[in-house]
């Protein structure tokens, strides 16, 4: 989104992590995604890093104003952290030997409590408009609500639902979620947006 946003048109290659192309190797040895490769040769391979650089260029809705915050600097690292540790062990519990999927889900339900206070002040997470924040974050409320949408749906986080809907429904999620087909060495480039 941010990518969008801020009109910058990069070469776009999907990937499937299961299958990894050399080339992505070569450049970030990490093999995870997002890999940005700039012409100056420089790689960014964190999704932050990547939306930072996108902002830097143009950011035409000032979305940068909350990364000053350290509320924001504080949600963020809490995603990141320990969000992101138990969102793993629920959604993908098969993966880790011995890992219950419900007491991993009741401990993501901490941070999701934390976004329905916040949500209940403000239509965004940091103020009225969307920030860096709401980007940063919103990827890994999806995967939360995906790993069991019925039960996620039927919580009663009205602002956290009506959050995540908003997004989901809006025109730029919907214009960047393109499914592309898989990359492979000497495809025609594509580009986006």
């Amino acid at each position: 989104m941010a990518l969008k946003v801020s009109d910058q048109v990069v070469e776009f290659r999907e990937v499937l992590l299961r299958d990894k192309p050399q080339s992505m190797l070569d450049i970030s040895s990490k093999g995870t995604v997002p890999v940005l490769l700039l012409n100056t040769g420089e790689v960014i391979d964190e999704s932050l890093d990547v939306i930072d650089w996108a902002l830097n260029q143009n950011d035409p809705f000032d979305w940068n104003r909350s990364k000053k915050s350290k509320k924001s600097e504080i949600l963020i690292e809490k995603n990141d952290s320990e969000f992101k540790h138990h969102l793993d062990r629920y959604k993908y519990s098969k993966r880790y030997e011995d890992e219950d999927p419900i007491h991993h889900r009741e401990i993501c339900m901490n941070f999701i409590n934390k976004i329905e206070d916040q949500l209940s002040i403000t239509k965004f997470l940091y103020d009225n408009k969307i920030s860096i924040l709401d980007i940063s974050i919103l990827p890994f409320i999806r995967q939360f609500r995906i790993a069991d949408m019925k039960w996620f749906d039927t919580l009663k986080k009205p602002n956290t639902q009506k959050w995540l809907m908003a997004f989901l429904d809006s025109d730029l999620f919907k214009g960047v979620m393109i499914k592309y087909p898989q990359w492979k060495d000497g495809d025609e480039k594509i580009f986006f947006p």
